[in-house]
């Protein structure tokens, strides 16, 4: 009988907190510094006889975070010392959170969550450089929250969808960038395979620093764990990394449990009472939290009816958001404004991505409006629209202007028209035998044809009407 392995997946996930300082120090946290050891100070080097200093501002974010997730805010929390000595730990020790977390509990995307901490990141050590391994302190010290899931995502796909969404919720909330290019959000995955109803051996793979990654590297970790197991092998519990080169994980060390790390509450810190922070108060966290992500997509959903993957485009793309929500207070209309996101998703973001102007180019929210409710009306076809559209983005102007100026105004003139729908009856007489046999697609090509001999000034609905009127 063939054994089914069952994985078991739980996230852990590091984001580098918006203050203007470090967490425990006066030092700038500024990600985009390059110069390397120019943000750093005494505190942040471990000096002895320095005392570290609580940032107000890095708790609020991870309480604002706590709520928006629907978890449990602590009362009493406190900082511990989490001991272990590598290179780009100065202090010997990094201040995190153990046993009174900031965030219990909480949910994302149906995933459970353990908990939401808070810490202080690591140095950034560069290695190989000409036989030598370098470190920058500029990121020693900066404001890390962690948050820690239940262990019940079940694939890669699952795991990398969580990863996105916290991204999303994070730039929402404005508390972290979380770009995974310049290491301000890094996802760890534990990872066991079991054919039991009991967990397996867990294996943590550390620093996926891209979504495609997490899925690779789960994905990947769970090949290679049921197949050692088939062979008879047993799993070990330790820490592995991601080689991008091989598309495979490798060995780093065997993994520490919490008792190697030795906690103990940070004697150089207060411990602190929330509820005596009126900053801290929940129900005032609560109203000062922006539209959240899935809020937002109910919305778009229910109130404008536009396209799931409209929707998503605006959720992830505030660029484009910003765009579609500066329409919407134009638009009163659910029809014009579902026109309107179909023209943003295409052809403004096709106009953008194959243009090196910066920005909307010259295109006025008061212009694209008009311009889409000249299109709802019929004033101009859809392919006209797209024409105004490219001119409007390089050049700028009224819409209506730049309709008239390049014979864009669909023709409605019923008399007009009529000579023309004669002229292609008289010269198309196959087309209008099959058509009155009963062949639909004969009077597709009849209109065809006579928005072909208006240049493209016809409108469509008339001239498909007016066809069938003298047809009959």
């Amino acid at each position: 009988m063939t054994k089914i392995y069952k994985p078991t997946i739980g996230l852990e996930i590091h984001a580098e907190l918006k203050t203007i300082t470090k967490m425990f120090c006066n030092s700038k946290n500024n990600p985009n510094e390059i110069k390397p050891n120019s943000n750093i100070c005494p505190v942040c080097m471990a000096h002895p006889g320095t005392l570290p200093v609580i940032n107000k501002k890095a708790v609020e974010s991870v309480l604002r975070v706590g709520v928006a997730l629907g978890g449990q805010l602590a009362d009493f929390t406190e900082f511990d010392r989490k001991n272990y000595f590598y290179p780009d730990i100065p202090k010997g020790y990094q201040i995190s959170q153990y046993k009174y977390p900031l965030v219990s509990g909480g949910k994302l995307v149906g995933v459970d969550i353990t908990r939401v901490h808070l810490e202080e990141d690591t140095a950034k050590s560069t290695h190989d450089v000409a036989g030598h391994s370098l470190i920058d302190f500029n990121r020693a010290g900066v404001p890390l929250m962690e948050l820690v899931t239940e262990p019940v995502v079940k694939d890669a796909q699952q795991a990398s969808e969580f990863a996105r969404e916290l991204q999303i919720l994070l730039r929402y909330l404005d508390v972290s960038d979380a770009n995974m290019d310049k290491g301000e959000m890094r996802i760890e995955a534990n990872i066991s395979v079991s054919d039991t109803d009991k967990f397996g051996t867990k294996v943590e793979v550390k620093n996926l620093n891209s979504f495609k990654v997490v899925e690779k590297a789960i994905a990947y970790e769970i090949k290679r764990q049921t197949e050692v197991i088939e062979e008879g092998g047993v799993i070990v519990k330790e820490t592995r990394g991601w080689d991008e080169n091989k598309q495979a994980t490798f060995s780093q060390r065997l993994k520490e449990g919490s008792e190697d790390y030795r906690y103990f509450p940070d004697p150089d810190l207060p411990k602190l009472k929330l509820s005596e922070v009126p900053e801290f108060n929940r129900k005032k966290i609560e109203e000062g939290l922006p539209e959240l992500p899935w809020e937002k997509r109910d919305r778009y959903s229910e109130k404008y009816g536009i396209k799931s993957e409209d929707i998503e485009m605006y959720i992830v793309d505030d660029f484009y958001g910003k765009f579609f929500e500066s329409v919407v207070e134009k638009i009163g209309d659910k029809d014009l404004i579902k026109l309107a996101s179909n023209y943003i998703t295409s052809d403004v973001v096709g106009l953008k991505r194959n243009s090196e102007i910066e920005g909307f180019g010259k295109i006025q929210i008061d212009n694209f409006t008009q311009l889409i409710k000249m299109a709802g009306e019929g004033k101009i076809s859809s392919r006209g629209a797209k024409d105004i559209l490219k001119i409007m983005f390089e050049e700028g102007g009224l819409p209506e202007e730049i309709a008239e100026k390049n014979n864009l105004i669909q023709k409605s003139d019923e008399g007009e028209l009529r000579e023309t729908i004669l002229k292609i009856i008289d010269e198309n007489k196959q087309a209008v035998e099959e058509y009155k046999k009963g062949k639909e697609a004969s009077l597709k090509f009849l209109i065809g044809q006579g928005m072909k001999e208006t240049k493209g000034s016809a409108n469509p609905k008339m001239l498909q009407d007016l066809f069938i009127r003298e047809l009959s």
